[in-house]
């Protein structure tokens, strides 16, 4: 055919410079862009093949092969696909934005097929020119007694088409790098790119460096080439067909951690919308190492990006996996979501997948699901905050790690408290009922609190002291120790309306106190009050004085949960340089009328020693409630030396 010279047909003036240069915002997104380009040309070929409109040599076989040059400071990719006719270059490349996916796809529309077109993006061809200073196609049509064509362009709008010398069906697109990106055209950084983006494409990729020898075996016998990528990724199979190693050997090779993960989920869904993918539950050790995880998003096996949050629901972000939906609406670049409602469809299949797959080995598989607990759990609790279904979904299958060391969700929990257990005189088990500790100091004023309470340990080292007293009388009380505890049992009231949560140093529960009247304790509470508050110069503070069943316990205190809280959160988020210790709870300073040395207090009120003891039993409750600062940590110690002192005279 004669030359032809002309100008690109740009829908909008100018607009060529702008696509080369800001098109993507990763230059290196050129090799996904071409490499598809020809995993597109040679799906069509073999879909034309079985339609019966060519026919393939026995012998084909498809192939992408990728050749760099450094010293020519250029970049060849060649397929063996469909090739282009020059009414087709003229259509599909002097046209920009015209995609010849979409056109190949509305005109085979209702014909069979298996394989999908990657494309329907039109402008991928044109990411070339941002690391090229020119760019040469040589490509020759399936259809036959046409001609190869040549076409180059400079980078500008001006192009070339002639007659070309190409004698093997396809495409070969040379890309003559500009002086800041000679480094696509290294081997290593090529091969770290191609495996970043193609590692499974659909069509066998092979990266060659020019001039270099062939490689051989230990015979001498030149090596046959191994494609870099893998056309059969695991999420394309159904889950009846791999293996627990495939899943391992699978999960350490796309994200190189060599840690087994706990579990996985394998997701395969055709309808309403196509996807597949597999999602990895990490062993996470949250001491050392940060728990965000990777979703790799793909598009027919080529790869988008990781974590897209419009299709990865935030709290998925912590797991590892991949998702590959060829109905995701894509922009040009296909590295962008158009925010609609079928893509809020995806992620929210995605997150009932993962709520059934929990849910499920909860029911079916306790055993396992209580081993992978201490691990799953932030990811879990983290969920149910940032999403509302999944927390509905999720409400029976979260587990609570009790002082006993066992495993409960929240129905078995409120059913061991509704029949608690206790121990008679004769030291057998009876069935007790669970009293209600706000019942009577409900105010007639004050709407009575008929929430049935959970209690929880934050810190089992340090509460030590009321956990004792919780398992002498067969009370139970589950760990809540993770700093995300604080705002999802705060979520799980507010979605849970027969239940309230309370720390195990919140109040002194009726069951842990022998029956006594207001009457019988208030000239020992009116005397305790005085000593307290003198000794400690704290006119605020609250004394109750009970008979606890433990009489080695001599001074406990409790804070307001709500005030406690607020000040849990403050110190979690260090809200506006506020000062958290003004939201402080009010403290409550309780003290055993069975204890010897609170009896002690009370029979010696203007004692020479009863200040110095007023003040250890103070500090003793304090140290079971929270660690005491430096300087009263100072005074104690001091204190107590001075008691064994007294003691030993």
């Amino acid at each position: 055919m004669a030359t032809k010279t002309g100008s690109l047909s740009i829908t909008s003036e100018n607009i060529f410079p702008v696509i080369k240069k800001w098109l993507y915002s990763d230059h290196d997104i050129f090799y996904r862009e071409l490499v598809s380009n020809g995993c597109d040309a040679i799906t069509k070929l073999k879909k034309l093949e079985m339609m019966g409109e060519c026919e393939l040599p026995a012998d084909y076989k498809p192939e992408i092969h990728v050749i760099v040059d450094p010293e020519a400071k250029t970049i060849t990719i060649k397929d063996n696909g469909i090739g282009m006719t020059a009414d087709e270059v003229n259509e599909y490349i002097n046209q920009i934005a015209f995609s010849g996916a979409t056109d190949f796809l509305e005109k085979y529309k209702d014909k069979a097929s298996e394989d999908q077109i990657i494309g329907h993006f039109g402008l991928g061809f044109y990411s070339a020119f941002m690391v090229a200073d020119e760019v040469h196609i040589d490509t020759k049509s399936y259809k036959p007694r046409t001609k190869a064509v040549h076409w180059e362009c400079d980078g500008g709008t001006e192009y070339t088409m002639d007659s070309g010398d190409k004698e093997d069906v396809g495409t070969t697109i040379t890309l003559f790098l500009n002086e800041d990106c000679l480094e696509f055209a290294n081997e290593y950084r090529a091969r770290e790119v191609l495996e970043k983006y193609c590692s499974f494409m659909p069509t066998p990729i092979f990266l060659e460096k020019a001039g270099a020898e062939p490689e051989k075996d230990a015979d001498g016998n030149i090596k046959e080439p191994t494609p870099l990528n893998d056309v059969h990724p695991l999420w394309a199979k159904t889950p009846s067909e791999c293996t627990d190693n495939e899943y391992k050997d699978f999960y350490r090779k796309v994200f190189n951690d060599y840690k087994e993960p706990l579990f996985w989920i394998h997701l395969n869904m055709d309808y309403p919308f196509n996807l597949k993918g597999i999602l990895y539950f990490p062993k996470i050790n949250t001491e050392y190492e940060s728990i965000e995880g990777t979703i790799k998003l793909y598009n027919n096996q080529v790869f988008i990006a990781d974590n897209i949050k419009e299709v990865i629901p935030e709290f998925l972000m912590l797991l590892k996996g991949v998702i590959d939906c060829p109905d995701l609406p894509l922009n040009v670049s296909r590295s962008a979501l158009q925010n609609d409602g079928f893509v809020t469809k995806i992620s929210d299949y995605i997150t009932k997948k993962v709520a059934d797959k929990l849910s499920g080995m909860c029911k079916t598989d306790k055993e396992n699901y209580e081993k992978y607990w201490d691990d799953i759990s932030p990811f879990i609790k983290f969920g149910c905050l940032k999403d509302v279904k999944f927390c509905d979904r999720m409400n029976d299958y979260i587990l609570f790690k009790d002082i006993n060391g066992a495993y409960t969700t929240l129905p078995e929990l409120l059913v061991k408290e509704e029949s608690g257990k206790a121990t008679d005189e004769n030291g057998d088990t009876v069935e007790t009922e669970v009293v209600d500790e706000n019942k009577d100091a409900a105010s007639e004023e004050e709407p009575q609190d008929n929430r049935k309470p959970v209690y929880y340990v934050t810190d089992e080292q340090q509460q030590g002291q009321y956990i004792a007293l919780f398992k002498e009388q067969n009370k139970n009380a589950v760990i809540l120790d993770h700093a995300i505890d604080t705002s999802f049992i705060t979520q799980l009231e507010q979605r849970n309306e027969n239940y309230k949560f309370l720390r195990i140093d919140s109040n002194v529960t009726e069951d842990l106190v022998e029956e006594s009247s207001e009457e019988e304790l208030k000239e020992s509470t009116n005397t305790l009050t005085d000593i307290f508050k003198k000794a400690l110069n704290k006119e605020t503070l609250i004394v109750k004085v009970e008979k606890l069943k433990n009489k080695d316990i001599a001074s406990m205190i409790t804070i307001d949960e709500s005030q406690r809280r607020m000040q849990d959160m403050m110190k979690m988020y260090n809200m506006y340089g506020m000062d958290p210790s003004m939201f402080g709870g009010q403290e409550t300073l309780t003290l055993n009328a069975n204890n010897d040395l609170v009896s002690y207090l009370v029979s010696n009120k203007d004692g020479e020693h009863t200040e110095l003891f007023a003040k250890q039993l103070y500090d003793l409750a304090k140290i079971s409630n929270q660690p005491l600062n430096p300087e009263d940590m100072a005074a104690f110690v001091q204190r107590t030396n001075k008691i064994m002192m007294l003691l030993a005279k």
